[in-house]
């Protein structure tokens, strides 16, 4: 199944209300669950985890900039589908569940607003592949030299502290036209949301940053005619 596919895929779940809940689960026979309907099978069978090819965040947006940049929505979304893909489970809560997704390949976010109203009609479908965004995030060598020898252990638990440094690591780096995550995320906030058009150009270049970093296979859908759009 191609990225097109699964867009389409993620967009009939949504269009037949049966994606309702903020995280969810892709199988590779291409069904869509729920984390409650994937935590509860996994606890009857384990072997759940290596179904999963993709994760769809249902998201609800607030700004126009959650439409625009997806995954400037939540910063660790990334780090934390590449740790579970690799092989580790982070210590608490996680989105991805209580055990590593070795077949993890796509992050989807499925975006609606609801106040936003020149926006109510529009559908926002942006995929990720994990290991593209990993790779220009230089995710590999970032976890190698925060886990040091404990990435050669058969311990995979990741600690809140070695997560903390991990993400800020990987937030440090200015990959988004010479900024950080934050600071490219506060210039496109301030565009966007608060009419500061004269940051046209900065944005451009980020948004350019974030297609080379991400390479997001996007779709807009009206969601009246169910065909799509341009925003």
């Amino acid at each position: 199944m191609d990225e097109y596919q699964i867009v389409e895929l993620v967009k009939d779940g949504y269009r037949e209300g049966l994606i309702k809940a903020e995280y969810n689960f892709l199988l590779n026979d291409l069904t869509i669950i729920s984390d409650e309907s994937y935590i509860d099978s996994y606890r009857h069978n384990s072997s759940i985890s290596k179904q999963v090819i993709g994760h769809v965040n249902n998201y609800i947006a607030r700004f126009i900039l959650d439409l625009e940049f997806p995954m400037f929505l939540n910063w660790d979304f990334i780090l934390d589908a590449y740790l579970h893909k690799i092989g580790y489970v982070i210590r608490g809560y996680s989105p991805f569940g209580p055990a590593p997704l070795p077949n993890l390949k796509y992050i989807i976010y499925r975006i609606k607003t609801f106040t936003r109203y020149e926006f109510k009609d529009k559908l926002v479908i942006e995929l990720f592949d994990v290991d593209v965004a990993a790779n220009y995030l230089n995710l590999s060598k970032i976890v190698s030299s925060v886990l040091g020898p404990k990435l050669l252990s058969e311990n995979n638990m990741i600690e809140p502290d070695e997560f903390d440094e991990i993400a800020k690591r990987m937030h440090s780096q200015k990959l988004f036209a010479g900024h950080t995550w934050k600071d490219a995320n506060s210039i496109v906030f301030q565009y966007f949301d608060q009419n500061e058009r004269g940051l046209s150009k900065e944005v451009f270049k980020i948004s350019q940053a974030y297609e080379r970093v991400f390479r997001p296979y996007r779709v807009v859908y009206d969601t009246k005619t169910w065909e799509q759009v341009l925003m």
